[in-house]
């Protein structure tokens, strides 16, 4: 090899972000001879471009050397395409491998990546979780930021090393032995600040959400403005139970993807979205300008809550693409170099009014007409109704039981968490999964229902015109009414609540 032209002898690990997955990128660094260049090679856009700034900045700015002559960086593979400031770091320490500042050997049992200030201060970067896994499932630490470390260190087994400045890097590198692992404490096991023992009256609809977030239903709630819908769909959030280990890792993950790591995500709290009526399909399904198509609200709800208020004045377009994610807990969004599978296991939760004009039939002279309110119900389509477990209509509450003075009722709170959690645990026991998540030959197995069970649900198939998927739904919450009261089989009064919640509004939900 010539000696105007010789690697840096500092290849250095690194990830990149594609969906929620984190590739490995080698960051290999050539010094030749000739008019001063930095050249970045390896399909690297146009913020990963830029880092030749931020590095050279940085490097002056902590008082290091910088090379001189012709720097070429190739970030490898070449065919993956590299994306923001997560390359900073590594770029900086393949820089910086033969100028003697730490051992050379050092490199081959870290990863790194953060984004460089031009002061030499490390910034945070999307991804940091997916890249722990990947870089521990590798066999080699990670080096982060600070305010990356805590998301990071959720990976079991990972070893993360934070560092505020560049040169806190270098000195990790200098000595790893003498260096301390981050240490995360325990995510906050906390519940929004909404309790269903808040909500005047609404003892039906109460019923309703306590078998919804024990089964995990899709819930549809129809009632005129200012009867507690929006407060409902709050309160079945706050009844959820905490997220387990992995549910966690996975919904950080997709939430660290589209860069909206914070505190409250980092908790165990089941994420609750609610996103306006005006959003776009990929707000809702996923996508953006990038190559790499980000997460939508779909999968930013995975584990958690969607809830959808107004939910006829959303698109028709975006209320379609809720079919497929429903029934398959995931989104596939294509693009023409990239195809990306974000999880969406969500619990669906909506709200509408009874007509256009949002007033109460049952108390007031409505002016809209049928034909209007037909209309007003006709951009619901029928296969994405037949995906409600329940759907429930919502009276006007009484002034008199509004204006009680009572604060919130703890008990009813507490009882409805502990038997949520026990149905719960109780499927999960017995059948491996929540009842939404059984197919349809595991929930006939599951329900049991017998000759005259049978009889009744085929006489309602009848007369309600039930699909099949309909019919499927109405053992699943059959299934979640017996298991809430810790019955074996499905009692005719099991059925008959489940065929209440499967009417146009609802019906009596008593």
């Amino acid at each position: 090899m010539s000696t105007r032209s010789r690697p840096s002898d500092g290849r250095v690990f690194s990830r990149a972000q594609f969906g929620i997955d984190a590739p490995e990128v080698a960051v290999e660094t050539q010094l030749s001879g000739g008019l001063p260049a930095f050249v970045l090679v390896g399909l690297p856009e146009t913020a990963v471009r830029e880092s030749r700034e931020r590095v050279r900045g940085a490097l002056n700015a902590c008082h290091l050397p910088f090379p001189r002559g012709r720097i070429t960086v190739n970030l490898a593979p070449a065919d993956l395409p590299k994306e923001g400031g997560r390359f900073d770091l590594p770029i900086a320490l393949s820089l910086l491998a033969g100028s003697g500042l730490f051992p050379r050997s050092a490199l081959g049992a870290f990863e790194a990546l953060g984004e460089l200030s031009l002061f030499g201060e490390l910034r945070p970067v999307p991804g940091a979780l997916s890249a722990a896994l990947a870089a521990t499932a590798a066999g080699r630490h990670l080096i982060v930021p600070t305010a990356n470390a805590a998301e990071a260190a959720l990976a079991p087994r990972a070893r993360i090393f934070a560092a505020d400045r560049l040169m806190d890097a270098i000195g990790l590198l200098r000595d790893p032995k003498a260096a301390h692992p981050f240490v995360s404490c325990a995510p906050l096991d906390e519940s929004p600040p909404f309790a269903l023992g808040a909500v005047r009256g609404q003892h039906a609809a109460k019923r309703a959400l306590v078998i919804a977030a024990a089964g995990g239903h899709h819930l549809l709630m129809l009632g005129p403005p200012g009867v507690g819908k929006t407060l409902l769909a709050r309160a079945l959030a706050g009844m959820l139970p905490a997220l387990a280990d992995d549910e966690l890792i996975d919904v950080v993950r997709i939430h660290s993807a589209a860069g909206s790591v914070d505190g409250q995500t980092l908790a165990r709290r089941p994420p609750f979205r609610d996103p306006h009526h005006t959003a776009s399909a990929a707000a809702i399904v996923g996508g953006g300008t990038g190559r790499v198509p980000g997460p939508g609200e779909m999968s930013l709800a995975h584990r958690g809550v969607l809830f959808l208020d107004e939910l006829p004045e959303f698109d028709r377009r975006v209320l379609e693409a809720l079919r497929q994610p429903l029934e398959c807990g995931e989104v596939v969004i294509a693009r023409a170099r990239a195809r990306i599978r974000y999880p969406a296991r969500f619990q669906l939760l909506a709200a509408m009014n009874p007509c256009p004009l949002g007033r109460s039939c049952a108390t007031f002279d409505c002016e809209c007409s049928p034909a209007a309110k037909q209309r007003y119900r006709n951009r619901l389509s029928v296969p994405l109704l037949d995906r409600f477990d329940l759907r429930i209509s919502l009276p006007q509450v009484e002034a008199a039981e509004l204006l009680t003075g009572k604060g919130i009722d703890e008990a009813e709170d507490n009882l409805a968490r502990r038997r949520i959690l026990a149905t719960r645990e109780r499927q999960i026991a017995q059948r491996g999964r929540l009842n939404v998540e059984l197919t349809g030959l595991e929930i006939e197995s599951a329900c049991e229902i017998g000759a005259a069970g049978r009889a009744l649900l085929a006489r309602a198939a009848e007369r309600f015109s039930l699909s099949a998927r309909g019919v499927h739904r109405v053992l699943r919450v059959a299934r979640t009414i017996a298991d809430l009261d810790g019955v074996t089989r499905v009692r005719a009064s099991d059925l008959a609540e489940a065929l209440g919640y499967r009417g146009e509004t609802g019906g009596s939900a008593a």
